[in-house]
């Protein structure tokens, strides 16, 4: 026997709390699907942002370290005239070690964007 209005299904009552439900469900979700990755993109880019930093600072002590390497050890040899060319040198190695880095970075990218065929699945 089929039940009527006044049976004991959930009526109006237990639809309005399923919609609710289904409504708390699906904010969950979305935020659960944004919120969460968001959050760790930005811890990824703060210690991205602050090793970048560090590195960047320890390179140029390092390059002024290795200047005066250069003119300390060649003291006499580039004297006068040629006191510029431990500088030249210095900018030398420096960009000789930029290319290097951005070669590394380049190739890197190329491996993870490279033909779709040499995935791994």
């Amino acid at each position: 026997m089929a039940r009527g209005r006044s049976g004991t299904g959930r009526g109006l009552g237990g639809l309005r709390s399923s919609g609710s439900e289904l409504f708390q469900l699906v904010v969950d979700y979305v935020k659960q699907e944004t919120l969460d990755p968001l959050k760790g993109l930005g811890r990824f880019i703060l210690f991205g942002v602050a090793g970048s930093v560090a590195l960047a600072i320890g390179l140029v002590i390092l390059s002024i370290a290795f200047l005066r390497f250069v003119q300390g050890e060649t003291g006499t040899t580039f004297s006068g005239n040629l006191s510029w060319l431990p500088y030249l040198i210095c900018a030398v190695v420096v960009v000789a070690v930029a290319a290097v880095s951005v070669r590394a970075v380049t190739r890197g990218q190329s491996r993870t964007t490279g033909n779709p065929s040499k995935e791994v699945r």
